[in-house]
């Protein structure tokens, strides 16, 4: 396999599993006895091929088109070996993976480009939809629903918009509680540059340790502290993207009436009306305190009851989550602690000490009226411990030959313990047969007003096929939702794999209308085709 010469800001991740390679780890033998005696299977390894045995498509970029991008963005800056291209072949899906462990790395992009500004994002936008050239905008590479996939659809080439450069903490204004961030800043190094001013944004997703700010922006990623710091939509108030038409700046007076809100027309469009180059976000001040707290009750209904009156009630906690039955005795398990009766709730607190005091307090206080048992810190340490982990274990489990992957959801109050004995029933009618049995968690990870989020995490044999396995789970339970009114995405996004449900998800005039957005921004349509806008019937 040929290489570029680079110097990453962080460690690649690994071409087959997620994160840092070197943080790998084996399965634990007694740990693998009890999966193979839970899904009532015998499980077989998956091991990857060699790096150097992938089918890894040639690239197809002319060398007049090699020219005209280095000649935006320089020689070294437009890479197409074979590593680098093999690193942005997909998300970090379990299908992703899979495909990738078995040797196949088709789609992948014919180059990979790395722009140093906005000037040269907007010219490179420019010159491909000109060259009928598709862009597929990566940021983290964290998508685990097909967001980075880099599709090339009716075009002869297609390349990966590597933003890893735009990595820069503009500017920060104290007075305002606001700072604008470069698309490609890792959440990490955000959080230590903003640190460095006393601020935090508070957004800490699963992801955290690769994602990037624009990457937060095109998707509406929720982190776990949105409870009390919202969702990263909500911590947004300006955007900077580059279309094929010219540039956008959108948004920064606090609030308008001026028409439709467009910035929020540009939340959540994964790269498919334009690259987000910067990110003007609301900040808050270093929490002085941080106070976590455990609750026990009796069943997983009494306790999503619990967290809807704290989310209806004028005091909240920065963070709020219900683990179910099962997740509650796994999560015990694997924190070495004794499983306690019913579910476990996770609250936790940020900021003054008084505040801290004041809040805890008040919630206590409702929760013990819900009938909820409070356990105490102790519970919370062994999850934020490995808060950043889970994802490495769900690799170790596909090396091992177990399917262990996560769905996610929203819907109503009302709605929410209909949809989780659907979801439920689709998952065990779709996966438990003679290839073994399934072992579902879930947990309720963002509490609202109005509704509440479902996260579930399903465990498998990988069986003799895995991904058409797969593929009829996730189907299953997709349909399921659709039927029972949530949503096909909560904070995962669209992408390729939620896409087939989403004039379900904002019917036909809706679906019209993000096809029309598109033709005005894109006509030529060479941004990430493929993804989020639904194709005409």
């Amino acid at each position: 396999m040929t290489h570029d010469k680079t110097t990453p800001s962080a460690p690649e991740m690994s071409w087959f599993a997620w994160g840092d390679p070197e943080r790998a780890e084996a399965l634990d033998p007694a740990l693998r006895d009890l999966i193979v005696q839970a899904l009532h299977a015998d499980v077989s390894p998956i091991p990857p091929v060699e790096e150097a045995d992938v089918d890894l498509p040639p690239s197809h970029l002319s060398d007049r088109l090699r020219e005209l991008l280095a000649g935006i963005v320089g020689t070294d800056h437009v890479l197409t070996g074979d590593a680098v291209r093999l690193r942005r072949s997909g998300g970090k899906s379990t299908p992703d993976l899979l495909r990738r462990r078995s040797g196949q790395a088709d789609p992948a992009p014919d180059a990979v480009v790395r722009p140093a500004d906005h000037e040269q994002v907007q010219r490179l936008v420019e010159l491909c939809s000109s060259e009928g050239v598709a862009v597929v905008p990566f940021g983290g590479g964290t998508s685990v629903v097909g967001g980075v996939d880099p599709l090339r659809g009716p075009f002869g080439t297609v390349v990966s918009l590597d933003l890893r450069r735009l990595d820069g903490l503009v500017s920060v204004d104290h007075t305002s509680s606001t700072a604008v961030l470069g698309a490609g800043l890792r959440a990490p190094r955000a959080e230590e540059l903003l640190g460095e001013h006393g601020c935090t944004l508070g957004h800490l997703p699963q992801s955290f340790e690769y994602a990037t700010i624009g990457g937060f922006a095109a998707t509406r990623s929720a982190g776990q502290a949105s409870a009390g710091y919202g969702r990263f939509e909500d911590m947004v108030v300006s955007l900077r993207m580059a279309t094929p038409r010219g540039t956008l700046e959108l948004g920064g007076a606090p609030a308008s009436a001026a028409g439709p809100d467009l910035k929020r027309l540009v939340l959540g469009s994964e790269g498919t009306l334009g690259v987000i180059t910067e990110v003007g976000v609301r900040v808050r001040p270093l929490p002085e305190t941080v106070l976590d707290e455990a609750w026990s009750f009796p069943d997983f209904a009494t306790g999503t009851e619990a967290l809807r009156i704290l989310a209806q009630s004028d005091v909240r906690p920065t963070m709020a989550r219900i683990l179910d039955e099962s997740e509650t005795f796994v999560g015990a398990a694997l924190g070495g602690r004794e499983a306690t009766p019913g579910c476990q709730a996770v609250l936790g607190f940020e900021g003054t000490a008084e505040e801290v005091e004041t809040r805890a307090g008040l919630v206590r206080r409702l929760m013990t009226g819900a009938g909820g048992t409070r356990l105490g810190p102790e519970p919370v340490a062994h999850w934020r411990e490995n808060r950043f982990s889970s994802p490495y274990l769900r690799d170790t489990l596909l090396g091992a030959g177990v399917l262990a992957e996560t769905l996610e959801t929203a819907t109503t109050w009302t709605g929410l313990l209909p949809l989780y004995e659907a979801m439920t029933e689709a998952l065990r009618g779709s996966l438990e047969g003679e290839e073994g049995g399934a072992v579902i968690l879930c947990h309720v990870s963002h509490t609202y007003p109005t509704g509440a989020s479902l996260y579930f995490t399903v465990a498998t044999a990988a069986g003799s096929d895995p991904l058409s396995r797969w593929d009829r789970a996730k189907r299953a339970v997709s349909d399921a939702i659709a039927e029972a009114g949530g949503t096909i995405s909560h904070h995962h996004a669209v992408g390729t794999d939620h896409r087939p449900w989403m004039v379900s998800e904002i019917g036909p005039l809706g679906a019209e209308i993000l096809r029309s957005v598109k033709s005005a921004l894109d006509p030529e349509g060479v941004l990430n085709p493929g993804k989020l806008v639904p194709e005409r019937s």
